[in-house]
């Protein structure tokens, strides 16, 4: 998988080339860019989100140096087959994926929804990562997990409402300096012209909430598991 001196090394995620790869019956869209024999750093990402939805101003000068891998989940944007209903389940599409470029290695930088997929593979294939980098996340159970549907369909209606991306709300705070912040990211994610990845679906989306409820889920059972301390 190595490039030869005569490729030119794309750092740009905007013209990142769109692959795909199949395993496990799945076919997986991914993007990749810069110097690959690299350690490739593989980008997990957020709920809801497609390919189309990564910062460029945060993938572009990681890929200056690095390997850089996003690829799309299962069931969702232009990745065939259906979203699973539980993080462990992406965790595992995750390692088949991984896998199936022929690494076996990898640096991760997850978001969020990935951030939770991140955290199951490294428990189950630890020796696939070297790092690990969670950002905007938390662990099984985690405080306020639990509010992450409710919040996400309140900014949802507080976007549609005042004709705005939802991510505006998600993810800036609602101020003089968070508020042009959030535009700008919006209006970064449509660099890319060409190649798009399709959009995810209200099934896909409303099935990784309830991943994610599962998640938070685990935090009950493992109360009710351990033993009372007098």
């Amino acid at each position: 998988m190595g490039t030869t001196s005569s490729e030119p090394v794309i750092t740009s995620y905007a013209k990142a080339p769109a692959r795909t790869i199949t395993a496990g019956g799945v076919t997986y869209a991914y993007r990749e860019l810069g110097p690959k024999g690299e350690m490739p750093v593989i980008f997990f990402v957020h709920l809801a989100a497609t390919l189309d939805n990564w910062d460029p101003r945060i993938i572009d000068p990681i890929a200056e140096e690095h390997h850089v891998i996003a690829f799309g989940n299962r069931g969702v944007g232009a990745s065939t087959g259906q979203v699973p209903d539980s993080i462990e389940a992406m965790a595992d599409d995750a390692y088949a994926f991984i896998r199936a470029l022929d690494f076996d290695k990898v640096d991760i930088f997850s978001f969020s929804l990935g951030g939770f997929v991140a955290q199951a593979l490294v428990v189950k294939h630890s020796e696939l990562v070297r790092k690990l980098i969670l950002t905007g996340t938390g662990p099984a159970g985690g405080q306020d997990i639990d509010k992450v549907a409710g919040t996400t369909y309140y900014d949802i209606l507080r976007a549609t409402l005042t004709r705005s991306d939802p991510k505006e709300f998600l993810f800036f705070n609602r101020n003089a300096t968070g508020k042009p912040a959030a535009r700008a990211f919006v209006n970064r994610l449509k660099e890319r012209a060409v190649d798009r990845d399709a959009p995810i679906s209200v099934k896909a989306f409303q099935t990784q909430l309830k991943a994610i409820k599962k998640w938070d889920a685990r935090r009950l059972l493992t109360c009710r598991r351990s033993p009372s301390t007098p």
